[in-house]
């Protein structure tokens, strides 16, 4: 390739991710829109945030500038974007000169249909998880319970590792090894459906080395399936929180499983919930 068609490339590259961009408007991944913002779409930090690479490495990308790119990182983009599956293998081409592996393991992508009817829990918060166990969609009362899962990278996403990782994650839930002990048995139970497969590979990896827990269980080989029943959280506003918990599959996505967590009847977890949403709204005005 000649260092004009190699210009050509790069510039291409930075057009189409510019491009992409722009059409998405901060609603559509959780984020608020906020002021001042003089262009439409997300801004070029927000993309770094959501598929967890630097500003400075993504704007250089933009730039057109001679950066080498892993498939990690334009899949990671893949997500952020929202790309469909013609506009992922362009993106490969662009950047590789070769199509998009076919074995890169399963894709959820989450409609607009899935997303409105997660929106209409107002007071459950309720969430969508991938077969790697990453959370893909959520409503805003899973926001304002769990965690505001817009801001942070795919791995910190991923039930698994943020149950074992997450300090503010343990903190949130109560009787955390019973839980983290369940989230480890149902998780086996997905692991065994993949083998080989480098996502599910690094990530019981990197549990392996960061966590003492995980490494002391996973030998175990416990395996679990079906939803947990009553969830309790000890959350830093709301105080204590309890649900009941429901899970089901979404028929045209058959590796989407869709989580509500529905205030328990007769407790004051409802009105909690209420007063965290009036709060937010507040503090936005």
């Amino acid at each position: 390739m000649t260092s004009q068609q190699e210009q050509f490339r790069v510039q291409e590259l930075g057009d189409f991710l510019r491009t992409r961009r722009s059409r998405i408007s901060p609603e559509q991944v959780g984020l608020p829109r906020g002021e001042r913002r003089r262009t439409p779409g997300l801004r070029r930090e927000e993309v770094a945030q959501l598929a967890g690479v630097s500003v400075d490495w993504y704007t250089w990308l933009e730039q057109g500038r001679p950066i080498s790119v892993s498939i990690q990182v334009l899949e990671s983009l893949v997500q952020a974007l929202q790309l469909n599956s013609i506009e992922r293998e362009h993106l490969f081409f662009l950047a590789h000169q070769q199509p998009p592996p076919e074995t890169t393991g399963p894709r959820e992508m989450v409609s607009a249909a899935l997303q409105h009817f997660l929106d209409q829990f107002d007071l459950s918060p309720a969430f969508a998880i991938g077969s790697r166990w990453d959370i893909v969609a959520w409503n805003k009362a899973a926001r304002l319970v769990l965690y505001d899962f817009a801001r942070v990278s795919t791995r910190e996403r991923n039930i698994v590792w943020r149950t074992f990782i997450s300090a503010e994650h343990r903190q949130l839930v109560i009787d955390w090894d019973k839980h983290a002990r369940r989230i480890l048995a149902q998780f086996r139970t997905s692991y065994g459906r993949f083998p080989g497969d480098p996502y599910m590979s690094a990530l019981v990896h990197d549990l392996l080395a960061a966590s003492p827990e995980f490494r002391a269980w996973w030998p175990d080989h416990e395996v679990l399936r079906g939803p947990e029943g009553i969830k309790e959280f000890n959350h830093p506003q709301a105080g204590y929180l309890a649900f009941e918990h429901l899970m089901f599959q979404v028929y045209n996505e058959p590796d989407l499983k869709v989580v509500i967590y529905t205030p328990l009847k007769g407790g004051e977890t409802e009105a909690k919930i209420r007063q965290l949403l009036m709060t937010e709204e507040i503090s936005d005005f």
